[in-house]
């Protein structure tokens, strides 16, 4: 058990430092003393009583509904935002007054939504995101103070925040905009990258705990596999002409090495997956569509030296684990020393067990978020002034994601502070400065007739009003358009409308 115990400590513990490099700042003019140790410290780090930790009580379409509509949400690699929520409700570092907290968290699970055969879909996740946080800034002055400096996010896809698991199109999209200020928790890491920004935390991938520790092996079993791989060489149904999945990497292995007895490489996954690792001594980490994959948890907490073979990746918890002594970087110097630097270093921190553990990763992600206290002065704005433009990104993620819940259905903590949010930005642009918006979505049926619709467009037409239209998805047969004023003053970011708005602005015309 002691093994599993020790690896979930060291990856946690490196969150806790890298958040932590501003120790001796001060938050909103209180003095604070905060542990501004060694990467050695911060194993023994212990975050309870140095942070304060709001959850934000969101409607449950955008964490608890996801999981019982699809379990596997549960047990697949990106499933670390959903334990991170389940820890942290039940952690000592959560606050129920956000007046006190030092982090805000948005518990979206927006890799829960699962094609049929369990892979996210890529293009719901940025505007689930932005549904969620046009919910908060609208419903709570938390966001709005920092345009999310002070908030967390975990976002576990295969570029992190940038939503797609292909490299190209991960960085044509980018890191969604309006996450550019939040701190982000996320399983990709690679250098100099656009879908890693600074002062993110890299994590390992989920690797079910319980699974792993039923298939261990007795200790002594001699690792009579030279170096073991199981997955694809080739993705012929996202790369049909070859060479782009894994950057060729992978191709390379199977086709240089596919005939070598000391290779024990397939494509195939066998039910004693984890029992070879076991017996294997070398175990190919090589990048896939992303730099990472749960291989290496697996491979280090079976005592299987990773061979990584992804350029520049950045590693979980680089700060606290010298992965240069553990793993296999091409042609490591160090490879005779690998054994015992194995045996002996802590793996539980490579895990999430249930409940959560004191060492284990959840752990060490609060530690980071410590390490990042106190946030310096120059994150809070002042009144009026805007940073984000809430109208950045593709035309796509500006489609609903679903239906966003009205004040009325809100839980009773979410008082609305329209002051304080992007609607009363909105409502004091209109009519003062700046284009036309012309926003169309789905409305109550007397708004639905043809000849409500041409009677409205008809009117804009002789107003010669200007703009662009932002369509909702699915059909646009039914819907009307409402005129909205998109503010230009120097400085000040467009807001976009709350949702409930519309009809409002319908009832009004």
């Amino acid at each position: 058990m002691r093994r599993w115990v020790l690896a979930i400590a060291i990856l946690a513990a490196a969150a806790c430092f890298f958040l932590g490099a501003q120790a001796q700042e001060v938050r909103q003019g209180h003095q604070t003393e905060r542990i501004s140790g060694s990467a050695g410290d911060v194993l023994e780090d212990d975050p309870v009583g140095r942070l304060k930790v709001y959850v934000y009580d969101l409607p449950s379409k955008y964490n608890k509904k996801l999981l019982k509509k699809d379990p596997r949400c549960l047990n697949h690699m990106f499933a670390a935002e959903i334990f991170m929520h389940r820890f942290l409700l039940s952690s000592a570092v959560r606050t129920f007054n956000p007046e006190e907290a030092d982090w805000f968290y948005t518990p979206v699970y927006t890799t829960c939504d699962l094609t049929p055969s369990g892979l996210p879909l890529p293009f719901k996740s940025p505007r689930m995101m932005r549904s969620a946080i046009e919910l908060i800034a609208t419903n709570w002055p938390y966001w709005n103070r920092s345009e999310g400096a002070d908030h967390f996010f975990v976002t576990p896809h295969d570029f992190g925040a940038c939503f797609h698991y292909q490299e190209e199109k991960a960085i044509g999209r980018g890191i969604l905009p309006l996450l550019q200020r939040a701190t982000l928790v996320q399983t990709f890491g690679q250098k100099n990258h656009v879908c890693l920004k600074d002062g993110s935390i890299t994590i390992p991938p989920y690797a079910p705990p319980q699974k792993m520790q039923a298939h261990l092996i007795p200790p002594d079993t001699p690792r009579s596999i030279f170096v073991y791989f199981r997955g694809l060489f080739y993705d012929t149904s996202n790369d049909p002409e070859g060479g782009y999945y894994a950057r060729g990497a992978r191709a390379s292995v199977w086709e240089n090495f596919k005939n070598n007895p000391l290779f024990d490489i397939s494509t195939d996954h066998p039910p004693t997956y984890y029992e070879d690792m076991q017996r294997s001594v070398f175990c190919l980490c090589p990048l896939g569509w992303a730099p990472w994959s749960p291989r290496l948890v697996e491979a280090v907490v079976f005592g299987c030296i990773p061979v990584i073979i992804a350029d520049d990746i950045v590693l979980p918890f680089a700060d606290a684990i010298p992965w240069e002594e553990i793993g296999v970087f091409v042609a490591e110097e160090d490879v005779p020393k690998l054994d015992s630097i194995l045996t002996s270093i802590p793996t539980d921190a490579m895990l999430f067990p249930q409940p959560a553990q004191p060492g284990d990763a959840f752990h060490q992600i609060l530690n980071g978020l410590g390490r990042k206290l106190p946030h310096p002065k120059s994150v809070y704005l002042d009144p009026g002034q805007k940073v984000l433009n809430w109208t950045q990104g593709p035309v796509g993620d500006l489609k609903p994601w679903a239906k966003i819940a009205s004040p009325s259905t809100l839980p009773k903590a979410a008082v609305p502070r329209r002051s304080d949010g992007p609607m009363a930005d909105r409502r004091e642009a209109n009519g003062k400065h700046g284009t036309t918006v012309l926003l169309k979505t789905k409305l109550s049926e007397k708004w639905r007739s043809r000849a409500s619709r041409r009677r409205m467009r008809a009117a804009h037409a002789e107003k010669g009003d200007g703009g662009r239209r932002i369509p909702r998805p699915g059909s646009s047969s039914h819907g009307m358009v409402c005129i909205l004023t998109r503010s230009n003053h120097p400085g000040q970011a467009e807001a976009p409308p709350p949702p409930h708005m519309f009809e409002k602005c319908a009832r009004e015309k």
